[in-house]
């Protein structure tokens, strides 16, 4: 009986972690935080170099979010998928156009 348990757990486990596996694999991978100097923030996969550099874009890692998401400075702009591109007044700008 107790041999039926634990087989049980084990695969009850072994489910679970697959199916964490399968949503994480599902969920954007995003890993940075793109700033410009106007304070509009978004998340970018890639810290691209078409970056106009008049608009001061800086990066952060996808932790800093959290830590500054009620600072009045940042306005956190809606992800762009694919997001090769920039936020400039309130605006998104792919790259190559």
């Amino acid at each position: 009986m107790m041999q039926n348990f634990k087989k049980t757990l084990s695969a009850g486990a072994f489910a679970a972690a697959l199916g964490a596996g399968a949503l994480l694999a599902s969920a954007p991978a995003f890993a940075d935080v793109a700033c410009n100097s106007a304070g509009e923030c978004w998340h970018t996969s890639h810290r691209y170099s078409e970056y106009p550099p008049n608009l001061g874009v800086q990066f952060y890692g996808d932790d800093w979010r959290d830590s500054h998401r009620s600072d009045t400075h940042y306005r956190w702009m809606r992800n762009q998928d694919p997001d090769r591109g920039y936020y400039s007044g309130g605006e998104w700008h792919p790259f190559g156009k």
